[in-house]
C-alpha cells in the first residue's frame, strides 16, 4: 500500500500552509494520506513528535512504500526518525527543511530535532529517493 504521510513544522498544523490543499489534491487521486498533528510550539519536542509517528509504524501503516512530504522543521524530524529507528520508506521530500540553524527565537523548540551531519548521511540508506525544495527568498530558512 502506497501512503503517503504529510508533516507540518514549528508552529504549523495540518490545517496551515499549503498542506491542506496537497491532501486534497492526494484524495482526488484516491490516495491515501495521513497528516498528522503534532504539538507546536508548547510541548514541541523530538520526543512528543516521535511517540505520535511511531503509533502509525507500530500498526503497520509505515512501510517501504511510504512517501514523506514535510514542510520546514518536519524534514529534520522524519530524517532522525527514519535514521534513529532504521525504518526504510520509498521518498522523503522536504520543503525549507534545515539542521542546526539558530533562528532569532528560542531555540529550544528545535535543538531536540537536530542530528549530527554523520547522522544525517545514513539517510540514504532508509529512503529509495529524497528531494529538497528550497526558495531564494524564503525569510525564515537561508538556501
Amino acid at each position: 500500500m502506497n501512503n503517503y504521510f504529510l508533516i507540518h513544522g514549528s508552529y504549523g498544523n495540518p490545517y496551515k500552509n499549503w498542506l491542506p490543499y496537497l491532501k486534497s489534491q492526494l484524495g482526488k487521486r484516491k490516495l491515501n494520506c495521513v497528516v498528522p498533528n503534532f504539538p507546536s510550539p508548547y510541548k514541541q519536542d523530538y520526543e512528543s513528535w516521535s511517540k505520535i509517528l511511531n503509533s502509525y509504524l507500530e500498526i503497520g501503516y509505515i512501510t517501504e512504500n511510504t512517501t514523506f512530504i514535510t514542510h520546514s522543521l518536519g524534514g529534520i524530524f522524519v530524517a532522525k526518525f527514519l535514521t534513529q529507528n532504521c525504518v526504510k520508506v520509498k521518498k522523503l521530500i522536504t520543503v525549507a527543511g534545515f539542521n542546526h540553524i539558530k533562528f532569532e527565537e528560542d531555540n529550544s523548540l528545535y535543538d531536540s530535532f537536530y542530528i549530527k551531519n554523520e547522522e544525517l548521511e545514513k539517510l540514504e540508506n532508509y529512503c529509495e529517493e529524497r528531494i529538497c525544495l528550497y526558495s531564494d527568498d524564503d525569510s525564515f530558512v537561508p538556501m
